[in-house]
């Protein structure tokens, strides 16, 4: 060998476009290429061929150096009732592999750890090295309280790198309710984060997310379209509260939806940077999207739980391939109960191994220069941009909510959906099609909810209402009670 290269492609005739759809019509036999075209809730059209005249020059590419063996933050969500057994599963989890913990907070123990102050929460934390493992919050409108008992816990580790996740317009829209004006809220949160962020310089103070849409049957551009929403409407607050333009916007972490269908999955993390790309660059300021990823409920199933495994994998492989930042996983029984230790360490391994051993994170946007995938990232941020427009148009996120406007498109890409899904144009993996007949149940862990004392989060005056963004789960029309 003497090492020459043999240029092999240059005996063959460059093919065009038509000669590929020449080809594509014989083996059709008859049929059309446009028979293949598919489209997604948004009505964007999915084709079956796409060239470098499709491709968008305008991709903003995530090209942010990162580290080669941890590219993503592996974030696991913590919600058992119970703040002991809370604690040994974010132990548990910290040391099998994760991150960082998310820790769901509901005083009454249904939808979260039973805590109200910050001796529970405490409890909770109890042997976190909260100076090195990011510990983000999830408590709805008692979001500025918890983070101030988060804050109380994290006092000799002022560099600790807190996600606070104050979000009230997420609780609002997915409850219909406020206890008080919801506007009172926002200005709440903004003014504890504004305190608490001259005492942790590298926390994050809010959760910008279109995820309440996303859970209530929603698209992706609709999803999309609240979230920036949710960012301008956060942004306004903290410079109100005394904050500057950059550091609010540098304060404020993405959340999106991410769930099996792992193309559409990268295009929307991907379409979810570049929207932040322009409204940051509108106001003046140049900073990099954090983005939480998170993986659908509404994806899930309670038959054959055991192909949620196949819709969190992709769902976790479209998080890492997008560039989130950190990605939460949940566990395939979640649509049943709580998961046990096995459930958790299935959650953990999923990433561990896409990370480890697949090595997703070690090329610098992995999905850039594919045709198909920058052609839908570019569509699903413009049509996303349209959305937010209208928001905004409609004045911004609060009154675009109580006005039913999200909830109308909301439930009307809902019905499409549900539509689908009855002829059957739509296929639900071991509930509409491939039953398995020996379907076993599932173990899920056994807790009891035991309310804590909690400060009220009602602030004075009448509260706010809208249409809720209910969370759904497609399945469950066909799956026996």
């Amino acid at each position: 060998m003497d090492g020459k290269i043999l240029p092999l492609a240059d005996d063959f005739t460059a093919p065009s476009r038509a000669d590929w759809l020449a080809l594509v019509e014989k083996t059709l036999k008859g049929g059309s290429p446009e028979d293949l075209v598919s489209r997604t809730a948004d009505g964007i059209a999915l084709q079956p061929l796409y060239g470098p005249d499709d491709a968008s020059p305008a991709i903003v590419r995530d090209l942010r150096p990162r580290d080669a063996d941890r590219p993503w933050d592996v974030r696991m969500a913590t919600a058992n009732p119970d703040s002991v057994r809370a604690n040994a599963e974010v132990l548990k989890d910290l040391e099998g592999g994760a991150a960082s913990t998310l820790v769901r907070i509901d005083p009454t123990g249904q939808n979260g750890v039973a805590v109200g102050s910050v001796e529970g929460l405490g409890v909770v934390l109890g042997g976190v090295l909260l100076e090195l493992a990011t510990v983000a919050l999830d408590a709805g409108y008692l979001g500025p309280k918890a983070a101030d008992w988060l804050g109380a816990l994290t006092k000799a580790a002022p560099a600790a790198p807190l996600a606070f996740h104050m979000d009230p317009l997420s609780a609002f829209a997915e409850t219909g309710k406020s206890p008080g004006p919801i506007e009172s809220h926002i200005v709440s949160a903004a003014t504890v984060g504004v305190r608490l962020a001259t005492t942790y310089p590298k926390a994050t103070l809010m959760l910008a997310s279109g995820r309440a849409a996303h859970e209530a049957g929603g698209s992706n551009t609709e999803e999309l379209a609240m979230m920036a929403a949710c960012a301008i409407a956060y942004a306004k607050a903290l410079v109100r509260a005394g904050m500057s333009m950059e550091d609010a916007f540098a304060r404020i972490v993405l959340g999106v939806s991410v769930d099996g269908e792992y193309f559409t999955g990268v295009a929307k993390v991907r379409a979810a940077r570049a929207i932040w790309a322009r409204i940051t660059q509108a106001c003046g300021v140049s900073l990099p999207a954090r983005i939480e990823a998170r993986s659908s409920r509404r994806m899930l199933t309670r038959t054959d739980a055991w192909t949620n495994l196949i819709r969190l994998t992709s769902a976790s492989f479209g998080a890492a391939v997008g560039g989130a930042d950190a990605v939460v996983l949940g566990a395939f029984t979640d649509a049943i109960g709580l998961p046990t230790a096995f459930a958790r360490r299935q959650a953990r391994n999923t990433q561990l191994v896409l990370m480890e051993e697949s090595h997703l994170g070690r090329v610098a946007d992995p999905a850039g220069g594919a045709w198909y995938l920058d052609t839908v990232t570019d569509q699903l941020a413009s049509a996303a941009w349209g959305g937010f427009q209208a928001i905004e148009a409609a004045g911004g996120i609060v009154k675009a909510l109580e006005s039913g406007l999200v909830a109308d498109a909301v439930a009307k890409t809902r019905a499409a959906e549900e539509a689908a899904y009855a002829d059957g144009s739509r296929k639900i993996l071991g509930v509409t099609v491939f039953k398995n007949a020996d379907d076993k149940a599932v173990d899920v862990e056994i807790a009891a909810a035991v309310p804590a004392e909690a400060p009220d989060p009602r602030l004075p005056g009448p509260d706010s209402a809208c249409p809720p963004l209910a969370p759904i789960r497609f399945a469950a029309a066909y799956e026996e009670a």
